[in-house]
């Protein structure tokens, strides 16, 4: 039990903080022996042709806000092509759009889902690359160039943007949680990057060679992760670019937070099983390297071994002389006393930061618990289910 217990520990500690810690060192030691990354060059005249391709859904709050961020983008005239598509909008959504004559407006009200969308508008994309975002989320000016200027390497397949989380000063513990997980996220796609490739992207900012894209399945609900993996499965690098960036506010509450991570979770254990060449490691070891380290632990052992580490301690802690292993139960207690106070500070509207981290912790497992059941006992949709975010003033 005492060896269970301590490679359960092992495994969950290395899921969440080893390796960023490996990956860290990893990168010092490839500057060290190979010298500094080197600048991207960066030049106007040999961008390729792009399309900007937003789908939305019922996003007439969002709208008018993220269509004047999209016409202030930076990118050479001639170059850049405007495309929303809005299947299945049933509010005016459409009709703002449509008051924009540099956007090309696709529409129709039957709703199949965003990757039914977005394969309906590829068929109409013929630029060399395509930049993907969501409606709720910003860009800054120079996104666009800071994305495709990496397609000058012809090893790059895929680019992936950075995701940002506006926190206000009174958030609970969903936004500040979620903000403090995406700047690690962004810490270790920085580095997995530099070391070979990003382990997929996220919606709210990507990119990918025309070329080199594929249609995924149309039950598919991490349809992003999905299209930048099966990129990289071809041998092709995912790049991560910390200067492109979408800024999105955070999931309106606990609640709304959870149920967009048990569909993510729910997408992860379908990814993994549609994604099984990549355990692969003769291919491509480094990538299969980072997915079963970056992606395949968190979605699938690593919550049922939290669980089960803490039951084989208190079965050791209750053996005569476990002094040690009683040490060990009290720190996990103490914890998971964090996490529960953590979630009666949310109820009771009480902020209190130093609780938000185990707290959001807890919640993240759990939802990939609850994801695990929902993939195997219920039909996957890739049908929009909206989060409710926070609406700035």
């Amino acid at each position: 039990m005492k060896i269970i217990l301590l490679l359960s520990l092992i495994i969950v500690f290395y899921t969440f903080a080893g390796y960023g810690i490996l990956l860290y060192f990893i990168i010092k030691i490839k500057r060290a022996v190979r010298g500094p990354k080197k600048a991207v060059i960066e030049d106007l005249d040999t961008l390729p042709t792009c399309t900007l391709v937003v789908a939305a859904y019922n996003e007439s709050y969002f709208m008018r806000e993220k269509i004047e961020n999209t016409l202030k983008l930076n990118y050479p005239t001639g170059k850049l092509k405007l495309l929303f598509i809005t299947d299945g909008s049933s509010d005016n959504t459409p009709d703002i759009i449509a008051e924009y004559p540099q956007i090309e407006l696709m529409h129709k009200p039957e709703r199949a889902g965003k990757i039914a969308a977005v394969h309906r508008a590829m068929d109409y994309v013929t630029t060399d690359a395509v930049v993907f975002t969501d409606a709720n989320t910003f860009l800054n000016k120079d996104a666009l160039i800071k994305i495709c200027r990496h397609y000058a390497d012809p090893t790059v397949g895929a680019v992936a943007g950075e995701k940002r989380v506006h926190i206000d000063e009174n958030a609970d513990a969903s936004a500040a949680g979620e903000g403090f997980y995406w700047k690690y996220e962004s810490a270790l796609k920085k580095w997995d990057s530099e070391l070979y490739s990003v382990v997929g992207a996220a919606g709210e900012l990507f990119s990918v060679r025309r070329s080199l894209y594929l249609p995924v399945h149309s039950d598919t609900v991490l349809d992003d992760f999905m299209i930048s993996m099966l990129i990289a499965e071809k041998g092709y690098r995912i790049i991560y670019e910390p200067e492109a960036y979408a800024t999105e506010t955070a999931s309106e509450n606990v609640t709304e937070e959870l149920k967009r991570k048990i569909r993510i979770a729910a997408g992860g254990i379908q990814s993994i099983l549609r994604l099984k060449s990549l355990f692969n490691p003769f291919p491509y070891p480094i990538l299969s390297f980072q997915y079963i380290s970056h992606r395949v632990l968190r979605w699938t052992v690593t919550p049922f071994l939290l669980i089960l580490s803490f039951v084989l301690n208190i079965a050791i802690a209750l053996e005569p002389g476990a002094t040690g292993w009683q040490a060990l139960l009290a720190a996990q207690v103490f914890f998971y006393l964090l996490a529960f106070l953590g979630y009666v500070m949310e109820k009771r509207q009480l902020r209190i930061k130093a609780l938000f981290i185990p707290y959001y912790f807890c919640v993240m497992n759990y939802a990939v618990l609850a994801g695990i059941i929902r993939y195997f006992t219920t039909t996957q949709s890739a049908v929009w289910e909206k989060a409710q975010r926070r609406q700035t003033a």
